[in-house]
C-alpha cells in the first residue's frame, strides 16, 4: 500500500501513514487513528492536507564515479546498440556482449547481504 504525508496547520506536524489510494483523510483524528498516535491536545476535527515530497535522490544527478563509489552498476545504450559500462570496477568489461557471459557486471561482488 503507499505510504502518504499529511501536514496538520493547527499544530504543525507531518504524519506519515499508509493507506488505500481510494481513502480520504480529512481531519487530524482520522489521521491519528490510521497512525495509531495520541492526537494530543489538537482538536480531532482540525483539517489535514496531504503534502508531496519528492523521493530521495529524484532530483540529485550523481556523477558516473559517484554512483560507482556507492556500489551501483550504470549501462548506458551506445549508437550501435552495445551497452556500456561506465562504471565498471577491477576485471569487469567495458562493453557487453549478449553472447559472452564474462562481460557482464560483477553484481555478485557488488551485493552484500
Amino acid at each position: 500500500m503507499p505510504r502518504y504525508d499529511y501536514l496538520c496547520k493547527d499544530n504543525g506536524r507531518t504524519v506519515e501513514v499508509t493507506h488505500s489510494m481510494s481513502a480520504k483523510v480529512t481531519s487530524w483524528g482520522e489521521l491519528c487513528d490510521l497512525a495509531k498516535i495520541d492526537p494530543g491536545s489538537t482538536p480531532s476535527e482540525a483539517a489535514v492536507h496531504k503534502v508531496f515530497n519528492s523521493a530521495p535522490m529524484i532530483n540529485t544527478p550523481m556523477s558516473n564515479a559517484q554512483l560507482k563509489n556507492l556500489g551501483f552498476t550504470k549501462l548506458e545504450k551506445r549508437y550501435d546498440g552495445t551497452y556500456e559500462n561506465v562504471t565498471r570496477t577491477g576485471t569487469e568489461k567495458r562493453f557487453l556482449d549478449p553472447k559472452d557471459p564474462s562481460s557482464l557486471p560483477h553484481l555478485h561482488k557488488k551485493i552484500r547481504d
